[in-house]
Formats: C-alpha cells, sequence, structure tokens
C-alpha cells in the first residue's frame, strides 16, 4: 500500500477531514512511530484534535488489544494526582481506607495518554521520570517497587522548553518525552480544511436532529477561512451547529456568518509585552502579568484604607469634620472615584462633628480607703476574687504562644519541622522558642 492510500485509509478510519500539508505530515509521522514502543510528544493548540492522534498511534500499535486511557493532568489536584497515577496503600493519608491500583498499573501492556503534561507538578514528574526509564514506579505510601509496561503518549499546547528556562518542568524529563515530537496544525493553519470540517459539523448535526444541512456562499466560505479560530476545531464545531439550528435560511451568507463570528478575537487577558526589538518578552507569562495588575489593585486599596484611617483619626482627635478637601488633595488613590462616592467611603462619624458630653465632676471620698459593697458586703459568696488577674495578663500572650507550641508539637508527633509548618515560622524559630520557654522536645 503506497503512503498515500495508507494515508487516506487511516483517515477514513478515524473520521479525519482535511489534506493541509501539515496535517498530513503529523499523521505520516504518527503512522510510522505506532507500531514501536517509543514515547511520543504531541504538540498543539488546545482544541486541535491531539487526543485523536494518541487514540490513532494506540489503534496502530501491537498494544491495540491493550487497555488506552487519557488522563488531563490539569484536571486533578496536586495532592490526590500521585495516587491517581501510582495508586495508594491503605493509610497512606487520610481516606485511604484500602489499596488502590492506580492508571500506571492498570494500563499495563497498553497507552496513556497524558494531556496537559506542562500541569504536572515537579514532585509527579520524577516519578514520571522513573516509568519512562525503568518502568519502575512506588505507590504512595508504600515501600514496594512495582513494575509496569505501558506506553506513555504526552501532549501539551505550551512551550516545555520555555516551561523548562522557568523551572516549572524537568528538563530530562523533556528530552526523555520528546522522543519522537509531533505537531498537530491550528485550524487557522489548515487552508481550506475549515469549510470541508464545516460542511461535516453542519452535516452530522442536521442528521442527528432530522433538519436539512446549511451551505456557505462563496464569500462565507471565505470569511470563514479567515478567521483566526483560537478555540480551533472546537469552537469551528460549536459555530457550525449554532447556525444549522437557528438560521432559518439553509444558503449562508457573509452577512449571516459574521453574527457568529466573535468581532473580539482577543482573549481578554493582559497582552504580553513586547522588547525593544519588537518581540514578545517570553520572560512574563499572560498569568504572571494578571498577577501583577491583582497585587498592584490590592496595594491602591491598601494605601486608600491608609489615608481613609488617617483621616478618621485627625478628624476624631481635632474634633474638626473631614472635608471634600482633603479628599481633592489625593486625587491619585481616588481617580476614577466621584468625589461623592469617596466621601461615602468613609462613616459618618468621621466628618459629623462629636457631641459635646457633659461628664459629673470628680467627688472624692472620705472612707478611709475602704469601699463599701454595700448589700453584697454581707454576702461574701457573691464576690469573685479578681486579685489574681492582673498578674496573669502580663504573660498571657506567652502563655498562649507556649500552649500553641506544645499542641503543634503533639500534633505532629514532636516533628519540628512540619509543627514549625503549621505554625507559620520557621524551623529555627520553633527551636529557639521550645529553649526560651523551656518545652520538653520528646
Amino acid at each position: 500500500m503506497s503512503n498515500n492510500a495508507e494515508l487516506q485509509s487511516v483517515k477514513n478510519r478515524f473520521g479525519i477531514i482535511g489534506n493541509a500539508p501539515a496535517l498530513n505530515h503529523a499523521l505520516s509521522v504518527a503512522i510510522q512511530v505506532a507500531p514501536t514502543d517509543l514515547t511520543v510528544l504531541i504538540n498543539g493548540e488546545s482544541g486541535s484534535g491531539k487526543e485523536s492522534f494518541s487514540k490513532i498511534i494506540h489503534a496502530l500499535s501491537s498494544r491495540k488489544h491493550g487497555p488506552f486511557i487519557a488522563i488531563n493532568c490539569g484536571a486533578i489536584p496536586e495532592g490526590t494526582i500521585d495516587s491517581e497515577l501510582f495508586g495508594h496503600v491503605k493509610g497512606s493519608f487520610t481516606g485511604a481506607i484500602d489499596d488502590r491500583k492506580g492508571y500506571f498499573e492498570t494500563t499495563s501492556t497498553g497507552t496513556i495518554f497524558l494531556d496537559e503534561i506542562a500541569e504536572m507538578p515537579i514532585g509527579t514528574q520524577a516519578r514520571l521520570l522513573r516509568v519512562l526509564e525503568n518502568g519502575e514506579f512506588i505507590p504512595v505510601g508504600s515501600s514496594k517497587v512495582k513494575k509496569t509496561d505501558v506506553r506513555v503518549v504526552a501532549a501539551t499546547n505550551v512551550n516545555l522548553l520555555e516551561a523548562v528556562e522557568r523551572g516549572r518542568f524537568r528538563e530530562d524529563l523533556y528530552y526523555r518525552l520528546n522522543t519522537v515530537p509531533i505537531r498537530v496544525p491550528s485550524l487557522r493553519e489548515r487552508g481550506y480544511d475549515i469549510e470541508l470540517l464545516f460542511r461535516k459539523f453542519s452535516t452530522d448535526f442536521a442528521e442527528k436532529n432530522r433538519i436539512r444541512p446549511v451551505e456557505l456562499t462563496e464569500d462565507a466560505g471565505q470569511m470563514l477561512m479567515n478567521f483566526r479560530f483560537p478555540g480551533n476545531i472546537r469552537q469551528l464545531k460549536n459555530i457550525a451547529e449554532q447556525i444549522t439550528i437557528l438560521e432559518v435560511e439553509r444558503i449562508i451568507t457573509a452577512e449571516i456568518l459574521a453574527k457568529y463570528l466573535p468581532r473580539e478575537q482577543s482573549s481578554g487577558l493582559p497582552t504580553l509585552l513586547k522588547g525593544l526589538n519588537g518581540d514578545y518578552d517570553n520572560s512574563f507569562s499572560e498569568r504572571d502579568i494578571l498577577y501583577k495588575v491583582l497585587f498592584d489593585m490590592r496595594k491602591d486599596m491598601t494605601d486608600l484604607k491608609k489615608l481613609v484611617l488617617s483621616l478618621m483619626q485627625g478628624s476624631q482627635a481635632s474634633g474638626v469634620p473631614l472635608s471634600a478637601d482633603i479628599i481633592q488633595q489625593h486625587q491619585d488613590l481616588f481617580q476614577g472615584i466621584h468625589q461623592e462616592d469617596a466621601v461615602a467611603l468613609i462613616p459618618p462619624t468621621v466628618y459629623t462633628p462629636p457631641q459635646q458630653v457633659n461628664y459629673p465632676n470628680y467627688q472624692p471620698i472620705e472612707n478611709q480607703g475602704v469601699i463599701k459593697i454595700d448589700s453584697l458586703q454581707g454576702d461574701r459568696t457573691n464576690i469573685e476574687d479578681i486579685s489574681h488577674e492582673t498578674e496573669e495578663n502580663s504573660y498571657s500572650l506567652e502563655k498562649q504562644e507556649k500552649e500553641m507550641i506544645v499542641r503543634a508539637l503533639k500534633k505532629n508527633n514532636f516533628k519540628r519541622k512540619y509543627a514549625a509548618l503549621d505554625l507559620g515560622i520557621s524551623e529555627r524559630t520553633l527551636y529557639r522558642k521550645i529553649k526560651q520557654y523551656d518545652i520538653e522536645d520528646e
């Protein structure tokens, strides 16, 4: 069978639509590497169809009769991903009421697809590296080494080399995964395939709902191919199904199609910074910039609270009402807030003159230092001795601190490292406190 015939056979078998050169090349690499046991790393944008390639590789391999499982590493919480992948033994953590096999054990002799591999925690990456190199793993809470015969196909929508440079991905794991790289092209790179896919999605949806499929005019088809499609195939499928069910007309013109194509194609996240040479600065990610904006907003709010507090204290001390002129002097903090709204931020007691309270003059009591308790004097059972409270208050904070340290040590079986983590202090500080309060460290 020729290469073109084999390629077309795979497309028909797995429902792959399109004939773009980049797509054909990716499929050819997948077909070539499938019969081997080599680890494959699939790169591509979200929604471009990376999981379909993993299924093709499994189905064309000698492991096709073994199990296949797809795991989204970004969807599993960091605290449970080790248990999910490698299993755990009974009592290894709270809730582990029985032994449990992980995916690497249950899919032995098969294929495991690790999607969004860049989201995997660093600790789990070290465990995965051992599986790839030796086929060995240790369940959580166990000391027994287990073996597995599983093929790993990984996928990511980020640049792993950049993640390695930022310290978010292990370099040795990257080169172990990247034995055979496959790049799945984005939808906007596939040209006429976009219109073919639109027809496929519209026809399938129409047959399922027993309605007539829609057809695109030439102008509409050109508009569709010129669109960015940041959501790739998922976004195209949604648009095709919307048009098919909502439009009365079955001939879709460019004007009709324009109503379903978002005008703003940006993600809505902060734009990546550009350097002096016009290139994007890879040292900042969109997430980093978003965090910076949020922290700056928090700082502004903190400064605003400090200003309001100082104004409140000054107004209460002087008895002079807070005027809008004072707020006018701090427009850098009140920028974007109307004067009335800024005043409304301050409690009414601040800018309302305090009421004058007339207290009676002090009159000394001539009782020779003895305070009579009237009717309670004869009933001593109703009188509480509080002479010790003054002394205890002087060291109550130290007493509470000592009790907290003792509780934390007992909770963690007198392991200083974990006790310090619970208390939110360094292990060195905890050691100093233990010496200071003469706590018995069992």
